[in-house]
């Protein structure tokens, strides 16, 4: 049951960036979505992957940043948008790395991102593809 609630509000939390993040309801500042992120997400992202507070501050940043660069690739092609994604991945594991983090402590925040990626499209309206 805990785990339903936490993936619940991960959804929540996704959605909601994702609709800031598409511009509506008012734009916020970088510095205002990393400290959301940090009230949000930090506590899970510290429960599921172990990492510190110190690290977990990194991780936040690192992928705030990545957000930012994967912004505007609607407009690409599918070769453009499989190329910028494989760079920007490389990059943000570049960057996990320098933090430092271990091998496994960056398969464990992947799969924490990627466990809420499926949250978002599977618990978000509707509860289902709709594509």
């Amino acid at each position: 049951m805990k785990k339903l609630i936490t993936l619940a509000f991960f959804a929540l939390i996704c959605s909601l960036t994702s609709v800031q993040a598409q511009g509506g309801g008012g734009q916020m500042d970088p510095a205002q979505m990393l400290e959301m992120m940090k009230q949000r997400i930090k506590p899970g992202l510290i429960e599921k992957t172990k990492l510190t507070d110190a690290q977990a501050d990194k991780v936040l940043e690192i992928q705030l940043w990545s957000q930012g660069e994967m912004r505007g690739m609607r407009e690409l092609s599918e070769e453009e948008r499989a190329a910028k994604t494989k760079s920007v991945n490389e990059e943000k594991t570049k960057k996990y790395k320098a933090i430092p983090l271990t091998d496994d402590q960056i398969k464990a925040v992947n799969d924490f991102y990627e466990e809420m990626r499926k949250a978002r499209m599977g618990g978000g309206r509707g509860g289902g593809g709709s594509n």
